[in-house]
């Protein structure tokens, strides 16, 4: 990996270490809300967490793994899921499937869902923020 390569990539895995810190933050916030019947101060914290769960997977994904495998493979040119695969050829990540389902639930956050559907959602987010906040330990 050349230099520039590195140097950018160690960028990426500090951007990615820095989200992190705020989705831990709201981690810990959204343990104890309910998941339905929120009040507006519940809601905005729901919201602000799968803002935050969105922001690691995308930086994780579209930057940090991205240029990982650009450093090892510069004439890689393939999809999200080839990505995915490469990563875990390599042992970066555990699992492909699971990397690019977690990216589906994170473009899944711009749809409006009914109020059942939301409890749901926030629930499944809650559920798969462990493999997210597992990147802390990953990357040090």
């Amino acid at each position: 990996m050349a230099k520039s390569s590195a140097k950018l990539l160690d960028t990426y895995r500090d951007w990615v270490l820095k989200a992190l810190v705020h989705l831990e933050y709201s981690h810990a916030k959204v343990q104890s809300l309910p998941l339905l019947s929120l009040d507006e101060e519940q809601l905005e914290t729901w919201e602000s967490y799968t803002s935050r769960f969105s922001r690691v997977v995308d930086l994780f994904l579209t930057k940090y793994l991205k240029a990982r495998v650009l450093g090892e493979d510069p004439a890689f040119d393939g999809s999200l899921r080839d990505l995915c695969n490469a990563a875990e050829k390599k042992g970066w990540i555990d699992s492909a499937d699971a990397w690019v389902a977690l990216r589906e639930l994170r473009n899944a956050t711009a749809h409006e869902y009914a109020d059942a559907d939301l409890g749901a959602f926030f629930d499944r987010i809650r559920r798969e923020a462990a493999r997210v906040l597992a990147l802390r330990t990953l990357l040090k």
